[in-house]
């Protein structure tokens, strides 16, 4: 396995729309997703796309850590390949979000709260689940990506995005 170089922001294959992986099961795409999951790991993150790595393929890995899973379990890394979301309520979350494509920076994005999600993986064996709160913000996050969208593109409020070490010292009390 591989650790693979990280797309950053202004990079254009951040925002072409990927397109569907044609046969999951390749041994290409199986290595793909195994250096995906090592770079996620190592960066560290929660979530990884193709487009990411240089790849503009409709798949995507993530994870859901013990102490982001809420209600929820521990999701151990996996991935999704040629995703759907479907939003099962109208409801909408404020979500804290960084990506591994805009080190250092985070913003607050709004979500659906409670979506289902469907796709295969390097088996062609059907993932298919429920998710709300973190584990529907990594989703939806990372499916943005395969349509070329960034959480920037999301935010409704630009006071809300900056360097994450800025948003810490306010938070403590450490304003200039």
């Amino acid at each position: 396995m591989a650790l693979l170089k990280i797309a950053r922001m202004g990079h254009p294959v951040l925002f072409q729309h990927a397109k569907a992986v044609a046969d999951p099961g390749n041994p290409t795409i199986r290595r793909l997703v195994d250096d995906m999951i090592e770079t996620m790991l190592d960066a560290p993150g929660v979530g990884l796309a193709a487009p990411q790595v240089h790849v503009s393929l409709r798949l995507f890995v993530f994870r859901v850590p013990g102490a982001r899973a809420g209600e929820g379990s521990e999701i151990p890394p996996g991935v999704l390949i040629n995703p759907r979301i479907t939003f099962l309520s109208e409801e909408i979350m404020m979500c804290t979000e960084g990506c591994l494509s805009i080190p250092a920076m985070r913003g607050i994005v709004p979500r659906f709260a409670h979506i289902r999600y469907r796709g295969v993986d390097c088996d062609g064996r059907v993932v298919e689940a429920e998710a709300r709160g973190f584990h529907a913000n990594v989703i939806q996050h990372e499916y943005d990506h395969l349509d070329g969208i960034l959480y920037p593109m999301r935010l409704v409020d630009f006071t809300s995005f900056g360097y994450a070490a800025e948003f810490a010292n306010a938070a403590n009390g450490d304003a200039p």
